[in-house]
C-alpha cells in the first residue's frame, strides 16, 4: 500500500514511489539526493510540528525536510509491512 512519509513507522526501510509535489518540490528532493526508487527511512520526527529526518539508505545521507515536503513524498515498504 503506498502511503506518504508521515504516515511510515520511525526506522522501517522504505521505497520512494512518487513524488506528488510540483516541480520546486520535486527539484528540491533531486537537489538533496531523493529521487524515485531510492530507499529511505524516516529518522525521527517531532509529535506535532517541526522538521522530520529523512535517512537515504542508498546514500548513507541524512536530511531534514519540512512536513509539508515529507507529505509529497509517496512511499511503499520494501519488507510489505507499511
Amino acid at each position: 500500500m503506498i502511503k506518504n512519509l508521515l504516515q511510515a513507522p520511525q526506522d522501517s526501510p522504505l521505497r520512494i514511489v512518487d513524488i506528488a509535489g510540483g516541480e520546486s518540490v520535486r527539484r528540491r528532493l533531486f537537489s538533496l539526493g531523493f529521487n524515485i526508487g531510492d530507499r529511505i527511512a524516516l529518522g525521527g520526527q517531532s509529535i506535532l510540528h517541526g522538521p522530520v529526518l529523512v535517512r537515504n539508505l542508498d546514500l548513507g545521507v541524512t536530511v531534514a525536510v519540512g512536513r509539508g515536503i515529507a507529505q509529497k513524498i509517496m512511499i511503499k515498504a520494501v519488507d510489505g509491512t507499511v
